[in-house]
């Protein structure tokens, strides 16, 4: 690197700026000419040669005057007149109204201040912007065909959530029986919708067909317990008991990441402590879904694979965030309460407790609260939290799903649970 710094000292700045300008503008040019390959010569406002040249003439014009751009702007204003009287007789010859070409154009225009006022970063974020904008053309239209009425008010809410309502919220206590702020009470909201959302904008989008085993590791991103009731519910149809369980098991699997995240994000301490149980968790679980999917194998019935969560439709439904928040300020009292009255040991057993319910709550609550715990304490509680939400996810599975798929989620999640008990054991002692 210092060798290539050394060489380019030689060469004055304005002449690699201009070789930059020039290189983006081609680049766009043959893309451009790339992208229209199979239309008419004379249908074309230009192609390779003409974005270098509207690149190097936005340079010309740029370096005459850069502090005034008198320059630069009349010749914005004369390239954007050959764009309109372009645009208007593709309306009147060809009868097409797209006008992608021709932004791109006023934006190879622009590279030359870009180049000159900003990040070196930003310039080539914009050039990858701009060429994969336009090759995935085809891919955007699909994408937007899977979109329903209710597909921008689901993003204008979560918009809303994060960006509006967030910023507006005091970072005070509500009360002393209740130590956490609005502000920190609405972040917790905030950040499991967001990990929800992003779920299913990968299961709504990107693996629409998802298979069995991808449904186990979308919907445990969501919902590990709700991803293994219907599941679980799905096997008395398919009858794919290797798929089934070793996709239960990968819903969990994902739970341990998403707590993780949750973890990373309110508290940066606690996260890196559960990096080596979570690690140690993970590892099994993964040895556990290689293992029976790969050996076991009972007789099969339905081969189809294809599974759909339908709860899993909407990640901002306000019952599900009403229920969130009424479960995050209910431990959130009882955990004070525990904490004033048992000590940590009272906060051992509820952990426990909490497991049959939705362990996320309580969780963050954890993770930001004000109480005195020491951070063995959390970790444990984290731990036993998760081993109890094991424990319901293995009843669940045997209660709701078909017989064959009894014996690895017992096996599995019997292992799980001990892997905690443990892992909790020598974190306390």
């Amino acid at each position: 690197m210092q060798h290539v710094s050394e060489i380019l000292d030689f060469f004055p700045p304005d002449s690699i700026k201009f070789l930059l300008v020039s290189l983006f503008a081609l680049l766009i040019g043959m893309e451009q000419h790339r992208h229209h390959i199979n239309e008419p010569d004379e249908s074309l406002f230009g192609t390779d040669r003409t974005f270098t040249l509207i690149g190097i003439l936005g340079y010309v014009l740029y370096i005459i005057n850069p502090y005034s751009l008198i320059a630069f702007l009349g010749g914005g204003i004369i390239i954007s007149a050959l764009l309109a009287i372009y645009y208007y007789q593709k309306i009147q010859v060809y009868k097409k109204f797209g006008m992608t070409t021709l932004v791109i154009a006023l934006i190879t225009y622009c590279l030359t201040p870009l180049i000159y006022k900003q990040s070196n970063w930003l310039v080539i974020l914009v050039l990858v912007t701009v060429l994969v904008i336009t090759e995935i053309k085809e891919k955007l239209f699909n994408i937007s065909k899977k979109f329903n009425d209710s597909e921008f008010i689901t993003l204008a809410k979560f918009l809303a959530v994060a960006g509006v309502i967030l910023p507006l919220l005091p970072d005070t206590p509500i009360s002393t029986e209740i130590n956490i702020s609005p502000y920190r009470f609405w972040l917790a909201i905030v950040a499991v919708s967001c990990i929800s959302y992003v779920s299913y904008l990968l299961k709504k989008f990107v693996f629409p067909n998802s298979g069995i085993l991808l449904t186990g590791i979308l919907g445990g991103l969501y919902s590990s317990t709700a991803t293994t009731i219907i599941l679980a519910r799905k096997s008395k149809e398919l009858n794919e008991s290797n798929k089934i369980a070793t996709a239960i098991v990968l819903a969990t699997t994902m739970m341990y990441l998403r707590i993780f995240l949750l973890a990373l994000f309110f508290n940066e301490t606690i996260a890196y402590k559960l990096v080596p149980s979570f690690l140690v968790f993970i590892g099994v679980s993964l040895l556990l879904v290689f293992y029976f999917y790969k050996f076991y194998h009972p007789k099969k019935h339905d081969t189809s694979g294809q599974i759909t969560i339908e709860s899993h439709s909407n990640p901002l439904e306000f019952k599900t965030a009403l229920v969130f928040a009424g479960l995050f300020i209910l431990f959130g009292l009882i955990t004070g309460m525990v904490n004033s009255n048992y000590g940590t040991a009272g906060v051992n057993v509820l952990s426990f407790v909490v497991g049959v319910t939705d362990i996320d709550p309580f969780i963050l609550n954890l993770f930001q609260s004000k109480w005195d715990f020491e951070n063995t304490v959390l970790i444990a509680a984290v731990l036993n939290a998760i081993t109890s939400n094991n424990l319901l996810k293995m009843i669940y599975g045997i209660s709701f799903g078909n017989k064959s798929i009894r014996i690895p989620l017992i096996i599995s999640f019997g292992i799980l649970i001990v892997l905690g008990l443990l892992l909790s054991f020598l974190v306390t002692f």
